[in-house]
């Protein structure tokens, strides 16, 4: 009987950890997308609140980070790792160092390579989870790609 507890246990707390990436995972990508869009309509309310949450996402990353170093988890760590990488690079860029760097072209390329990094990770670590978890975070991508494409042809 003890050994069903001590298991579920562990079961029950990898779930949520992977509940609370897949959840994050889609945040962002929609926060993302609310971000384009709020560009597009030159919103600067929008803007700033979609950034925010872009940015505070931080918190869950590094929850499921900690659960993962916890778990051993090898290969969710390194991808949780980028993400958290391109979270840093986005709240340094826009909000502590806040320069323009979008009009700079070789830091806007190197911030777009770390950001589809980030987001490729999020789907790999969502399909490792299961099928239906990477079809979702898969789904909130592609709605990413079409307000990305909203942005620049609409």
């Amino acid at each position: 009987m003890e050994i069903k507890e001590s298991r579920s246990k562990p079961n029950h707390l990898s779930k949520l950890r992977d509940i609370i990436f897949v959840g994050s995972s889609v945040v962002f990508n929609l926060a993302v997308s609310g971000v384009y869009i709020a560009v597009k309509i030159d919103n600067m309310v929008l803007l700033k609140v979609f950034g925010l949450i872009v940015a505070l996402l931080i918190i869950p990353f590094t929850i499921t980070l900690w659960g993962y170093i916890r778990a051993r988890a090898k290969d969710k760590i390194f991808r949780n790792i980028i993400v958290l990488c391109y979270l840093l690079l986005e709240v340094m860029l826009d909000y502590v160092l806040k320069i323009p760097f979008r009009e700079i072209l070789p830091l806007h390329i190197f911030y777009i390579l770390v950001l589809y990094a980030a987001v490729f990770s999020m789907i790999g670590v969502a399909r490792r989870i299961n099928r239906n978890a990477g079809l979702l975070v898969i789904t909130a991508f592609l709605v990413l790609m079409g307000c990305l494409i909203y942005l620049f042809v609409g």
